[in-house]
């Protein structure tokens, strides 16, 4: 299955394990489920999920999106694929989820942080339309000293186009 096969969807609390395993094979630093429950439960916050289903009805967790969405603005608190599932388009297509999600609650601008050195996910924000707008010194751990956090925005404009995704920018 190619990342623009796979299914997308939002999170139900029989996943929050899934989604812990999934998170500990994309950071260094894992969240539990016990942290993701928490983060979840703040005041807007969802998460979507994107799995393939296994030969036997298993789902297999390839990727997902962490949003809290409250006042107009939205943040990604955190965006993830597995090692294995990267550059297939996967990441871009849960952004663009995660912000239609959020726009469809009311938000207009969409904020997230991103390591200074995860070129990778820079290009992804950057080609997403995000612009940086600001700058925290050492705020990701690192081996040996820390990174700075890019602050990164856009608007969220859902494309109201016949046959668009959406979530992409118009």
């Amino acid at each position: 299955m190619t990342g623009a096969e796979i299914p997308i969807r939002p999170l139900d609390p029989f996943d929050l394990q899934a989604l812990a395993e999934l998170h500990a094979a994309c950071f260094a630093e894992a969240w539990d489920a016990e942290a993701i429950a928490a983060l979840l439960a703040m005041p807007g916050a969802f998460a979507l999920m994107a799995s393939e289903e296994g030969p036997s009805g298993e789902g297999n967790a390839l990727g997902f999106v962490m949003v809290r969405a409250i006042a107009g603005e939205a943040e990604i608190i955190s965006l993830g694929v597995r090692p294995e599932g990267r550059r297939h388009g996967l990441g871009r297509r849960l952004l663009a989820a995660g912000s239609a999600e959020a726009a469809l609650r009311g938000t207009q601008r969409l904020f997230l942080e991103v390591a200074a050195d995860n070129l990778p996910a820079r290009a992804l924000y950057l080609g997403a339309g995000f612009a940086q707008i600001g700058r925290r010194e050492n705020y990701y751990r690192r081996p040996g000293g820390g990174t700075a956090a890019l602050v990164l925005a856009r608007d969220t404009i859902v494309r109201r186009n016949p046959g668009s995704q959406i979530g992409e920018k118009s």
